[in-house]
């Protein structure tokens, strides 16, 4: 069974809205049917709900070594579980990779060249609901020289 026969599978069908008994349907000016409108107030309420309760403390960590970066990432996560917070990562983001070309000889030999190229690595941490308690814990870690972070609360 492939992928997408796997998704197909798990997806449930849309159901279509049941027409009434005596064939009559809803003009375009008129209000829907009670049952319909409520179904969609309480999914508005619940999204509205569910978006004032969640908060998101999003850390960007990026560093020119994985190693350090990584160290760096663990000490974090350790930091934010010994405060029960709930986490979600770290989720590896795409390399940056700079390159330069520069020439060899400062007056012949155009031909030759060096290349160099720096690479930056770079993880997100995204902690839900975090207590002030993690927020004062992180502000307060110590990281080593070369790693730069980005906090945001979303």
């Amino acid at each position: 069974m492939t992928a997408e026969e796997t998704v197909k599978k798990a997806r449930k069908p849309r159901t279509k809205a049941a027409k009434p008994a005596d064939g009559s349907s809803v003009a375009p000016g008129s209000t829907p049917s009670k049952s319909s409108g409520q179904a969609h107030s309480s999914q508005a309420a619940h999204r509205a709900k569910k978006s004032d309760s969640m908060h998101r403390l999003r850390i960007r960590v990026r560093a020119y070594e994985h190693g350090v970066l990584d160290l760096s990432v663990k000490q974090i996560i350790d930091t934010a579980a010994r405060y029960n917070a709930e986490v979600i990562g770290p989720v590896p983001l795409p390399i940056d990779i700079k390159k330069y070309t520069v020439n060899r000889a400062a007056f012949i030999d155009k031909d030759s060249r060096e290349q160099f190229e720096m690479r930056i690595h770079k993880r997100m941490i995204d902690i839900l609901n975090p207590a002030p308690k993690v927020i004062e814990a992180l502000t307060n870690i110590d990281l080593p020289s070369g790693v730069s972070i980005d906090v945001k609360m979303m």
